[in-house]
């Protein structure tokens, strides 16, 4: 068998990372600075999803940087773009700024100097706490600075070229009958409202009438005013079907992940680019939507975003980062539930990476590690740190709510969980305290359990919500799991796994005894 070839760290991101720099040779481009590029919405609240577009990015510069290369990541806010929706909860006087660029709307926190200022920022502070390095960009000084004058122009003399080729690729046949660029409305100061509709190529200049327009199903009237515009001066902006690829040459971007639901803007933007700008192309990778737990696209509009402010408050930055670069492909569910599985899951990463886990497979242990050093930035620790599963220390803070890092550190010190107290174990109880307090409902996971064993369960259940409390409770589960002809440490295991959804713990008796016979006896019941 032909071995298989391990490129940089082994994961994915380095795969892509080496497609890109193969793609540039053949090309003949410079590879003296090679820039990546995220998008950064700036008219809804910016999830986890928004925030894995930068993430990612920035794993493709930082294996570039292994590679030897320079590169950097510029953090592009489209803040430009004008207001289509009200994302769920936000005032109903913005309502009267639909439409309208979300740099000139006013921020209705009263924190920023724009709504979209406000929006970015939310998504930057985000990248702050994850460690993420970038330059940060803005659509309104893009077009203010006038750097994309030239694509501009350039893109409208071709107009027509253009529409036809938008109709023939996805179909959609408005740009046939209009420029592929918006001017803001010198009267009503809208964007999407003002329709373009010649262009005067010596001059500069559009015609433009503020005639209405469709926004999703909405029918935003215009203001009914006859304009001209200057692409050199005046503030408008570029149909999203043409615009990416004017960025891309501005700002020369090599690379740009980008999400399932744009892939027909991407397909048209890389024609422009390649066919109109003559300029090559990003190299790309296509990913999956995050979804919530009810399979619904998590969506700005529709309330059920998951930020990563929200996150860092139940787990710590790796279990972000490690969602994010565990794999690019597939549609997955995400929910804070998914927080103690990840925080595990880090923590067995680190034992692996340590060699304190050996894997049988040494591919596998190869691209584990490199997943490791990816989630800590490529600048992992020289020893591991203290760490504690995660759902221990859920089950824990739901016992002790007052004096709860103190008393709680000395019931790990008592099970021999940890030796003594460390500021790395007093994070760890404060993110699982926040989650034992805002999720009463424990996560249930699947755990196989075959007869024999349920039987087990089934007698230790009544032995543990009967009044009467035993002498000895380590040595009763003992003496249960012996009698039904199990496995003493399979049945040990089991119960480990309904309880904390991990194979090892604390000394089992005491456990139960801390967290309540009864409870416990409920726990193995759902599940037996």
């Amino acid at each position: 068998m032909e071995e298989q070839q391990i490129i940089g760290k082994g994961t994915w991101i380095d795969k892509l990372a080496d497609e890109l720099l193969e793609r540039e040779r053949v090309l003949g481009r410079s590879t003296s600075l090679i820039r990546v590029e995220s998008g950064l919405g700036a008219s809804g609240i910016p999830h986890i999803g928004s925030l894995g577009d930068a993430v990612r990015a920035y794993g493709v510069k930082l294996a570039l940087g292994n590679f030897g290369y320079k590169s950097e990541l510029i953090a592009y806010s489209d803040d430009v773009d004008g207001l289509r929706k009200i994302p769920e909860g936000l005032p109903d006087w913005l309502n009267d700024h639909i439409a309208k660029p979300v740099s000139l709307i006013p921020d209705p926190f009263d924190c920023h100097d724009s709504y979209g200022l406000h929006m970015s920022s939310i998504l930057l502070d985000g990248l702050d706490k994850l460690g993420i390095k970038y330059r940060f960009e803005r659509g309104i000084d893009t077009y203010r600075k006038g750097l994309l004058k030239e694509q501009i122009h350039t893109i409208l003399v071709n107009s027509k070229k253009i529409g036809e080729k938008i109709a023939e690729m996805v179909g959609q046949e408005k740009y046939q009958d209009i420029l592929p660029y918006f001017p803001v409305c010198a009267n009503c100061g809208r964007l999407y409202t003002a329709i373009a509709y010649e262009y005067l190529p010596d001059e500069k200049k559009i015609k433009y009438k503020c005639s209405g327009s469709t926004i999703g199903s909405n029918i935003l009237p215009g203001c009914g005013h006859d304009g001209i515009a200057d692409i050199t001066k005046d503030l408008g902006k570029l149909a999203w079907k043409v615009e990416f690829a004017a960025r891309w040459q501005v700002f020369d971007i090599r690379f740009e992940a980008y999400g399932k639901d744009i892939m027909d803007s991407v397909k048209v933007n890389d024609w422009v680019a390649d066919e109109i700008l003559r300029f090559p192309h990003p190299t790309h990778v296509k990913y999956e939507m995050f979804l919530d737990k009810g399979g619904k696209k998590i969506s700005k509009s529709l309330g059920n975003v998951l930020t990563s402010q929200a996150w860092l408050r139940y787990g710590n930055p790796k279990s972000i980062l490690l969602l994010l670069y565990k794999r690019i492909t597939g549609t997955r569910e995400i929910g804070f539930e998914d927080i103690p599985v990840l925080m595990d899951e880090y923590n067995e990463l680190e034992n692996i990476y340590f060699g304190k886990i050996k894997l049988d497979n040494e591919m596998k242990t190869i691209k584990t590690k490199g997943l490791y050093e990816y989630v800590n930035l490529l600048n992992p620790p020289k020893s591991p740190k203290p760490y504690v599963n995660y759902r221990l220390l859920i089950q824990l803070c739901k016992i002790f709510r007052e004096h709860r890092i103190s008393r709680v550190t000395k019931k790990l010190i008592e099970y021999g969980t940890i030796k003594e107290s460390s500021p790395e174990v007093e994070e760890l109880i404060t993110l699982a305290g926040n989650y034992a307090d805002d999720f009463d409902k424990p996560t249930k996971v699947e755990v196989k359990i075959d007869d024999i064993s349920k039987k087990a369960l089934s007698e230790l259940a009544s032995v543990l919500s009967s009044e009467d409390e035993p002498i000895d409770l380590q040595n009763m589960i003992y003496q249960i799991a012996k009698n039904n002809g199990v496995q003493p440490k399979d049945f040990f295991r089991i119960l480990y796994q309904i309880i904390l959804a991990s194979d090892r713990g604390p000394k089992l008796g005491p456990f139960i005894h801390d967290i309540g016979r009864k409870k416990v006896a409920l726990t193995i019941s759902e599940y037996v």
